[in-house]
């Protein structure tokens, strides 16, 4: 009898040590999953990543007044259930893929504060106006006694006419818009009214091309926001243009050390127009006459959800030379199907002809496609400063989205 109450404990607490592991794991796989994803329509939905688990139809969902719209459960084997997903139903896109290099110039909608500094007045005192005023590093002057402000030199001049009067600024700080009085001061030393601020009125750069879509003429890249570079602020889009670029040499990234692709804007030519600065990357219009140049060579993709990305190998397109796109090999380490920061995979360099050239992944290559099972899954977006063969990729599905609306 003793011995059958031992068993019996014994096999109480394996139960309870199995059950304890089950739901342990369907807790770990609950937060691996987004709360909503985007699916083809009536297909069963598969986690690529996470091929033990299946879904079915979430009964309580029944009669939804949204019917592109439908929720499922996740079961670990069958068995488990894990999470209840709602889901989008979409046909994907497809998409010519760019990985061709093009030169960026923004316009800002206003001026962007990059630093604060005393001014000396009459007096021998030092005092700084904009702080005063309440303004702060990397706020956005939008406009100074009611006139638009575009530019520094614009800025300059409405703080020179005002004679020292005070005068009535509209900022925005983190999208929220308000407004402050400013009085300048005498400046003895530049004979000249000041504010004490420094502002930032455009941006440049290199980016990739990720895709075209040849319905529209649109185009996105980057897939990362254009921020300044002092402020570390998205540089709020007035005007821009894509430009062809002619890259001239690449300076290898190193540990510690980012690489980049160095180039020269093409003078006189234009891509396109730019019309949106986002946090999924910079988006565009393609003019006709590049249009047709740049498209009709492209190679188009399906677009894959990010249910489709699995870590394994895959390829990216990019221009890492004046002779245009080549493709490369990666790596995918990890895929972050919850991810709310944009930042969804690490990418990991492998081949050799590119970590030949470059080190790894350079500033200027951020928006190259990644392509994996012949769908269009991603982007680079960011380098590893510790290791430059690895860095950031965003979802593809996230840029279209963001085109979209």
């Amino acid at each position: 009898m003793h011995i059958k109450r031992k068993l019996i404990k014994a096999a109480a607490a394996v139960l309870s040590a199995g059950i304890a592991g089950i739901f342990g794991a369907a807790g770990y796989y609950s937060g691996k999953l987004p709360s909503s994803m985007t699916a083809v329509p009536s297909c069963e939905i598969r986690i690529a990543e996470f091929p033990e688990l299946s879904c079915s139809e979430d009964i309580s969902d029944a009669g939804s007044v949204y019917p592109e719209t439908r929720k499922v459960t996740f079961s670990l084997f069958g068995a488990v259930p894990v999470k209840t997903v709602s889901i989008r139903e979409a046909e994907p896109p497809v998409l010519a893929v760019g990985g061709e290099a093009f030169g960026i110039k923004l316009l800002m909608d206003g001026v962007m504060v990059t630093e604060l500094g005393d001014v000396t007045d009459s007096s021998g005192a030092a005092v700084c106006p904009a702080e005063q005023a309440g303004i702060e590093v990397g706020d956005i002057i939008k406009l100074a006694d009611g006139r638009p402000v575009l530019s520094n030199s614009g800025l300059q001049e409405v703080i020179s006419e005002s004679g020292g009067r005070d005068v009535r600024m509209t900022v925005s700080r983190d999208g929220r818009e308000f407004t402050s009085s400013l009085k300048p001061v005498f400046s003895e030393t530049s004979n000249c009214w000041r504010c004490g601020m420094w502002v930032r009125d455009s941006a440049a750069g290199i980016g990739t091309m990720t895709f075209i879509n040849r319905s529209t003429g649109e185009f996105a890249g980057l897939g990362h926001p254009i921020c300044d570079p002092d402020t570390g602020e998205l540089v709020p889009l007035s005007s821009g243009e894509a430009v062809p670029v002619t890259i001239t040499s690449v300076r290898r990234g190193e540990r510690g050390i980012p690489g980049e692709l160095q180039g020269i804007f093409t003078k006189g030519k234009s891509c396109g127009t730019l019309c949106r600065n986002s946090s999924c990357g910079i988006f565009g219009r393609l003019s006709p006459e590049m249009f047709s140049g740049l498209s009709g060579g492209c190679e188009e993709f399906t677009m894959g959800y990010r249910q489709d990305v699995v870590t394994g190998p895959a390829e990216i397109y990019a221009s890492v030379s004046d002779s245009g796109p080549e493709r490369y090999s990666v790596e995918i380490e990890k895929v972050d199907l919850s991810s709310d920061s944009a930042r969804d995979m690490v990418v990991r360099i492998t081949d050799s002809r590119l970590l030949e050239k470059t080190g790894g992944i350079v500033q200027g290559m951020s928006g190259s496609p990644i392509i994996q099972n012949g769908k269009l899954v991603g982007a680079v977006t960011h380098v590893f400063i510790a290791d430059p063969t690895r860095g950031y990729g965003i979802f593809a599905e996230r840029m279209a989205e963001y085109l979209e609306g």
